[in-house]
């Protein structure tokens, strides 16, 4: 789902409303939309050699040259529309998603992750023994293991501001979150605030907190270290113990920063000054991005930040590199007099994706370089890094539900081993116009090969061979009614899919979305893939917080144990006479865990579902249900007890029969 708004400036403001491709039957939302335009001529920059792996971005020669970017980014008339694209493939390590067994905890599961061995921020984990649980803006700590006498034992609140996620390691909690609106005392002292005279009442309007927690006692955690960085949380990366922060932040005078231990807070200061400043090709200058590094063995520890003019929203890591994604569809507009005075004009799109590299290795960290790719990505798993190799899959131009559709879908392959004299790094490979007239709904890059499913009326499955980065071909497609919003591995021949079932629309070259619907492709002969077992749960407004975010899935081959949440809407067919429209909606009936025994011999086997709500509450919400406090958001393991949790509980129930063992309220 896109939507975009372009605004065309010449002379007098002219509002122009572009409706973008949207996924059939679902709603419109909205992106962000911010300039773009060239800046070579109209600012002085630091003269700086071509940067390549081993050099640093360029920088700014001052801070007049600073001001002046972002002065003239914001006056610019002609060039609209930069849209990003919130991208948050992985070895076949990471499938399992549990933990070794040891004496003193049984195996538990762990948050179903894109790379082996680098965690990703969230809602809700687990250490095997406790339980750590994100909800009503706190982090609930409960002693879950053995489920028998579980019992919450405390709870974290911020400061300031909203939680947002957070890690564990060890007997540290690292938790990210937001505060708004705050009034600081902005210092107003020499050259480096040029852009902000006179501010000393300055509001930032959003601060991103970064708190690490002493909790070696769970009872009595204790505040051990605070970071805040003027901007928007993006997201966060751990690796080994120590964990990889993105923020932006739109102001124009430098960010505010500050970093204590303890409760004792210190003075707020710029985080860096003019000349520190990198920015980087082509040259966005309505915002900045900090990458900043932080301990969680150390708390004394300071922390790393590098901070670039720049804009991206989203992030792909892999164990030694982090790369920062930015959709740049550089929307252009031409204005054309017409004799009768009257104006008109030529629109042109050049979309492309733009992708910087930072090296990581403890708490350094070091920008390595960057590459472009034709056309704009759906998520962060459009994005992967393998044998020296960096690949990506976009889509390029817009789908339309009622018309003549110009997108086509793309593998691009990039060689990081080595930079070009600019810094970038060179295309090896391509492989371009798969499915016109379709877009990518999901991807997944699993060692040589790749998997796309792009979608418009039926859900095209295709295999490609990435063996040789220099010329990547299709293996095989499949095609089936449906899409696959993620796709998940079980083993090398085989891979799950989770999305939606559909219905071709008579009203226009579209399909209609009905119930969720999941499925086993088998991939082992690569030129004919097939489903080898697919369900269908409910109707028209069946959905699943795991078709937006991945980490809601809960697969253990081990156990042959699938699990997700599921709000469910079912149609009550006695009401309609004949045939049932394709777009008519169910009525809500379920919000819970659907458990699964999921095997290769067997396909998916339903044993049974867990909810924490009532059956009246549905009759309360009725068509117009909305999230409340009792909708299952996660799930995992410990040992042989399956934990769901929402935000007012945490359910415990045996596996072998989903029986209940017992029930903590969140405080």
């Amino acid at each position: 789902m896109e939507n975009r708004t372009l605004f065309i400036f010449s002379g007098l403001v002219l509002a122009l409303l572009l409706a973008g491709c949207i996924k059939p039957g679902s709603e419109l939302q909205p992106l962000n939309i911010s300039g773009i335009f060239s800046l070579s001529s109209l600012i002085q920059l630091q003269n700086q050699p071509n940067h390549t792996a081993s050099t640093q971005l360029p920088h700014f020669a001052s801070c007049s040259a600073l001001k002046d970017a972002f002065s003239s980014s914001r006056s610019q008339t002609n060039y609209y529309g930069v849209m990003y694209d919130v991208v948050k493939t992985a070895p076949m390590a990471m499938m399992a998603g549990a933990s070794a067994p040891n004496e003193a905890n049984p195996a538990y599961s762990t948050t179903n992750v894109q790379v082996a061995g680098v965690d990703e921020a969230d809602l809700v984990k687990t250490d095997g023994k406790y339980i750590y649980s994100l909800s009503n803006n706190r982090i609930h700590i409960v002693d879950a293991y053995p489920a028998e006498n579980a019992e919450e034992v405390s709870s974290i609140s911020p400061r300031n501001g909203y939680l947002s996620e957070f890690f564990v390691n060890g007997d540290t909690l690292a938790v990210f979150g937001s505060d708004y609106s705050r009034q600081i005392e902005r210092p107003n002292e020499g050259l480096e605030n040029i852009m902000c005279l006179d501010c000393q009442n300055y509001y930032s309007y959003t601060m991103t907190t970064v708190q690490l927690w002493n909790i070696s006692d769970r009872a009595h955690p204790k505040l051990a270290k605070t970071v805040e960085v003027e901007g928007s949380y993006l997201s966060a990366r751990m690796i080994n113990s120590t964990a990889y922060f993105v923020t932006q932040d739109y102001s124009e005078p430098i960010p505010l920063y500050r970093e204590y231990t303890g409760e004792s807070e210190s003075n707020f200061s710029e985080i860096s000054k003019c000349a520190d400043i990198a920015y980087m090709e082509p040259l966005h200058a309505d915002s900045y991005i900090i990458v900043g590094a932080v301990s969680l063995d150390d708390y004394k520890a300071p922390v790393s930040k590098e901070i670039t003019v720049g804009s991206g929203e989203d992030i792909y890591s892999s164990a030694e590199s982090l790369y920062v994604a930015e959709v740049d569809y550089n929307y252009r507009y031409t204005p054309v007099i017409s004799e009768i005075n009257s104006l008109s004009g030529n629109y042109e799109e050049s979309e492309k994706t733009i992708v910087h590299k930072f090296s990581l290795s403890g708490s350094d960290i070091s920008y390595a370089g960057s590459m472009e790719a034709p056309g704009h990505i759906l998520n962060q798993f459009s994005m992967d890094e393998f044998n020296g190799t960096f690949r990506i899959a976009t889509t390029i131009g817009q789908v339309s539900p009622y018309g003549d559709s110009t997108s086509s879908n793309n593998v691009y392959i990039f060689d990081i081993s080595q930079t070009e004299s600019d810094g970038a790094y060179p295309m090896a490979g391509k492989l371009e116009n798969l499915a016109p007239g379709e877009k990518i709904y999901s991807a997944r890059f699993m060692g040589n090969r790749a998997y796309l499913v792009t979608f418009k009326k039926v859900d095209p499955l295709f295999v490609i061979d990435l063996s040789d980065s220099r010329n990547p071909q299709v293996l095989g497609k499949l095609k089936i009614p449906g899409c696959s919003d993620y796709l998940h591995p079980i083993d090398e021949n085989h891979i799950i899919g989770i999305g939606k079932d559909t219905v071709e629309a008579e009203e226009g070259n579209f399909a209609w979305y009905q119930g969720i619907k999941m499925a086993v492709f088998d991939v082992s002969n690569v030129s004919k893939p097939k489903e080898m077992y697919k369900t269908v749960i409910g109707d028209r407004g069946t959905d699943s917080y795991a078709l937006q975010d991945h980490r809601a899935f809960l697969y253990d081959r081990n156990k042959d144990l699938l699990v997700i949440p599921v709000l469910l809407a079912e149609i009550d067919q006695s009401q309609y006479e004949g045939d049932m429209p394709a777009n008519t909606y169910g009525d809500y009936v379920f919000q819970g865990a659907y458990v699964y025994n999921l095997t290769l011999d067997g396909g998916f086997q339903l044993k049974g579902r867990i909810t924490h709500m009532n059956e009246s509450d549905f009759n309360k919400y009725g068509y117009y249900y909305y999230d409340n406090g009792d909708s299952v958001k996660r799930s995992l393991y410990i040992g042989n007890t399956l934990y769901t949790i929402s935000d007012n509980k945490i359910m415990a129930n045996s596996l072998d029969n989903l029986e209940l063992v017992k029930e903590v309220e969140l405080d």
